[in-house]
């Protein structure tokens, strides 16, 4: 098993700079989701990626139970592709909102835990008013492949009690 390492471990900068990469790549993340652009979201992630839209209440209990389990590249991708072409939905627009990371921990193998805050707000084409369709955080896993940073993991972890019945979009 890989050794855990301090995230607060290494130079001041070394931390500030990782943790601003970070929050420059879930805004990316966050920019694709909102432009509509699904093709491109399955590349945030690595091969093994492991993605999960859940409950704090489940979250909190160590229950496995989500809204949304994807388990690889495949899946991400399928998830994507029906979303995009089979799918019928009322259309809507997104926007993500993404607090600044906290780095948690770091592995000897590279990989590093971090959290942020998220707010999904949702307009529906139809209606006049944005409302709030999910807040909650992420809790990632960060890999480096080939230089880039991209999710091994990413759970979605939501506050709200209710979940709007039309959660189609990733988070």
């Amino acid at each position: 098993m890989d050794s855990i390492i301090d995230a607060t471990a290494g130079s001041r900068q070394d931390r500030l700079l990782l943790r601003a990469e970070i929050d420059d790549f879930n805004a990316a993340y966050a920019a694709a989701l909102d432009d509509g652009r699904l093709k491109d979201w399955p590349a945030f992630f690595t091969d093994d990626a492991f993605y999960l839209i859940t409950s704090r209440e489940n979250h909190d209990a160590g229950l496995p139970v989500g809204l949304v389990y994807c388990e690889g590249a495949g899946m991400l991708r399928d998830r994507a592709f029906a979303i995009e072409k089979t799918a019928m939905f009322a259309p809507r627009y997104l926007r993500h909102i993404v607090g600044t990371s906290r780095l948690l921990r770091g592995r000897e193998d590279g990989t590093v835990e971090a959290t942020a805050n998220y707010l999904v707000l949702q307009t529906l084409f139809d209606r006049p008013e944005s409302t709030i369709h999910q807040v909650g955080t992420y809790i990632d896993r960060f890999r480096r492949v080939d230089g880039v940073l991209k999710l091994q993991e990413r759970r979605c972890v939501y506050d709200n009690l209710l979940v709007p019945n039309a959660l189609v979009y990733p988070v």
